[in-house]
């Protein structure tokens, strides 16, 4: 069955079940874990998104979460190890309508964590931008509700662009 593409309203519950679901990631990654962080769209107050938990734990040691794969799977994931980027580990949770997402990175990747970072951060900031965004996703969900890789190509170039603008904003910031 094709994976169902639903865009809904912001839910303040996404706050808790992001802080659920981290403490069950902390209680496997221990000592390994630097820090873990909510991302994504369901990380952003009032930005529309599917309803898909984003969860980015940084690690020490990225080699070291591979031997934490039947941990994972007793928590509902899937393993799908680098997924197409490397240096990352990707686990996902509820199947073809998916609930959780993970990806982990190394400390020493700070590019792909920047850049999540920053889309997170940039859209909680810039509420026209958040609001643009949703909106587009609203609308190409309705157009491909069973057809995520003509959503995902519908919003590719404004994802491209908001990455852009979003870099180049979290490196102006006096603290990066």
């Amino acid at each position: 069955m094709p994976q169902h593409v639903v865009v809904t309203q912001y839910r303040p519950e996404w706050a808790s079940l992001y802080e659920a679901e981290a403490e069950k990631i902390r209680s496997i990654l221990k000592n390994n874990l630097f820090d873990i962080y909510h991302i994504g769209s369901t990380a952003v107050p009032g930005l529309a998104a599917k309803p898909i938990i984003d969860i980015m734990p940084v690690v020490f040691d990225i080699a070291k979460t591979d031997t934490l794969k039947m941990q994972f799977d007793a928590i509902g994931y899937e393993w799908m190890g680098e997924f197409g980027i490397p240096g990352r580990r990707y686990l996902r949770k509820g199947g073809d309508e998916r609930t959780h997402q993970v990806h982990i990175f190394e400390k020493s990747n700070e590019k792909d964590i920047a850049r999540h970072l920053a889309v997170r951060d940039y859209l909680r900031t810039h509420p026209d931008v958040a609001a643009a965004y949703g909106a587009m996703k609203q609308k190409l969900a309705d157009k491909f509700p069973f057809d995520i890789e003509s959503y995902c190509d519908g919003k590719d170039a404004f994802v491209k662009r908001l990455e852009q603008d979003a870099l180049l904003w979290y490196q102006s910031l006096p603290s990066k």
